[in-house]
């Protein structure tokens, strides 16, 4: 079935943003890539809801979402979600006020703070969120190894090595974080950021449709598509961004995307 069939089927659309939407410059400034204004205006048009999700952490929703309006992609404050929001969630279903040590921007405690959660930097932490973080000491990450030893579970807001930019793969510092800890614990990472289940719900709940009414689109095999892949979304692969070599011939099977583009542009004839 080609792409524009499976599209009509679509109630609802997740968006990945660097490598997919935009490149940033040397000045970490948003450009958006042809055509995706358009697809975004598009798709409201149709009265479909869209959501992008980003699993940078170190600014507030609808902090990002202003950056990209000012680099010229028109997102609305609500349409942006990051592993913080699928986090939150999270906390409140199975970790309810339990203590949590945070390792993330001051603006990423601030948030999870207003929502309720008890913040620690103490071995007493019930729980250890790692998000990106800038500096990080050895006096923290042995507490917080100490408190997942003893049964803390230990989140992360990603654990792949990174997103695309300007001149190619940014590290992910706080994947690196996470793998000091799971070196020092030998404790498996729950990823609540792509690809989890629990963004699958984030964005399921964002969208007000069931995962399998979804469109994932996105420039990361593991990331974006496997997201989809979870919740049995439409996957569309973007070529401009992190997977743009990728053999897919040499992928397995189940996680090849349904649809491929070298550009987002290119879905404008499919909507």
């Amino acid at each position: 079935m080609s792409g524009a069939k499976k599209l009509e089927r679509i109630r609802g659309f997740v968006f990945d943003v660097d490598g997919s939407l935009v490149h940033r410059d040397a000045g970490f400034h948003p450009r958006p890539l042809p055509g995706a204004p358009e697809v975004l205006e598009k798709i409201r048009t149709s009265g479909r809801p869209l959501v992008l999700f980003t699993n940078g952490t170190h600014l507030r929703p609808e902090e990002f979402a202003r950056g990209l309006r000012e680099g010229g992609l028109p997102v609305r404050d609500d349409e942006v979600l990051t592993p913080v929001c699928s986090a939150l969630g999270y906390l409140a279903r199975r970790h309810g006020g339990r203590r949590t040590m945070v390792f993330g921007s001051e603006t990423t405690r601030e948030r999870m703070a207003e929502a309720g959660v008890p913040l620690t930097d103490g071995e007493d932490a019930e729980v250890v969120f790692v998000t990106h973080v800038n500096e990080v000491d050895f006096d923290s990450l042995e507490r917080a190894a100490r408190a997942i030893t003893r049964g803390a579970p230990l989140l992360t807001a990603s654990y792949g090595p990174g997103y695309w930019g300007a001149n190619g793969m940014i590290f992910s510092r706080g994947a690196m974080v996470t793998a000091a800890l799971v070196k020092a614990t030998g404790k498996r990472p729950i990823v609540v950021g792509k690809p989890s289940r629990m963004a699958v719900r984030a964005a399921c709940e964002r969208l007000g449709v069931e995962s399998r009414e979804m469109a994932v689109i996105g420039d990361d095999l593991d990331m974006d598509i496997g997201l989809g892949r979870l919740g049995g979304s439409f996957t569309v692969l973007v070529r401009s961004g992190t997977s743009g070599s990728v053999d897919l011939q040499r992928v397995p099977e189940r996680r090849r995307p349904d649809a491929v583009v070298e550009g987002v542009g290119e879905i404008l004839k499919w909507l």
